[in-house]
């Protein structure tokens, strides 16, 4: 039975403990009919890299944290973890809470890849708001999707605030995506869930001709697609976009 919020699907979506982003933007992305649940991967460990491993040696336990809500879709909206743990245990780990839960899942970086060869695009440009370490991580995930990374641009800036990638702005998003113009690519992903992206791809949405996306958008889009397959179209997800 739907829920008053909901009646077209019900999302539950992880965010990472700190994370300021991705209840914004999902709550800006979701579209009518459909609503969201959120709860937090919480962990203790000292180093990025370690609580991004931790949020998912977590999972699928964290389900719990949903009782027994209608939740129709499960969104992951976390990337770096993706690329720390490489696609094989996380198709497993999907995999996993798809048959525990009876509901598809799906992580940032596993919907990107699913948009990317949805429009056909191959050969991509990155906009990264990760320090060097994440970068490497990062590339080698997309390459293992098959994907070919041409380009990459910046938006990492040195901080003293709460954390250097979510006290980011849309305008550091928007300068690294300028750097990209010119480049004969099929698509620009905008990396992480914590960089916010939304003000940059509605200013720019193309670069040429390659569609600008961000993992947000390609989280939302996924997991409402999951739930409707009529937006599991190219001209669909361009709509989001």
């Amino acid at each position: 039975m739907p829920v008053e919020y909901a009646p077209k699907g019900l999302i539950g979506v992880f965010t990472p403990q700190a994370n300021t982003t991705v209840e914004p933007e999902m709550a800006i992305l979701t579209p009518p009919g459909h609503a969201f649940i959120n709860a937090r991967m919480t962990s203790g460990l000292p180093t990025i890299s370690e609580r991004l491993i931790d949020y998912m040696d977590q999972l699928p336990d964290l389900m719990g944290q949903f009782a027994n809500a209608p939740v129709d879709a499960v969104a992951i909206a976390c990337t770096g973890a993706s690329y720390l743990i490489g696609k094989d245990r996380e198709d497993a780990l999907l995999a996993g809470i798809t048959a525990r839960s009876g509901v598809p899942a799906l992580t940032g970086a596993s919907a990107s890849v699913d948009a990317m060869r949805l429009l056909g695009a191959r050969r991509i440009a990155l906009v990264s708001p990760y320090n060097s370490a994440l970068d490497q991580e990062s590339a080698g995930y997309w390459t293992s999707r098959g994907l070919e990374v041409a380009a990459e641009a910046s938006a990492w800036r040195e901080s003293s605030a709460f954390h250097p990638i979510y006290s980011l702005s849309a305008a550091a998003a928007d300068t690294a995506l300028a750097e990209l113009e010119g480049l004969d690519v099929d698509a620009v992903l905008m990396l992480g869930t914590g960089m916010p992206t939304l003000r940059a791809i509605a200013g720019r949405p193309l670069v040429g001709t390659a569609p600008v996306l961000s993992c947000m958008l390609c989280v939302a889009w996924r997991a409402v697609s999951l739930i409707d397959p009529a937006q599991a179209t190219p001209e669909a997800l361009m709509d989001w976009v």
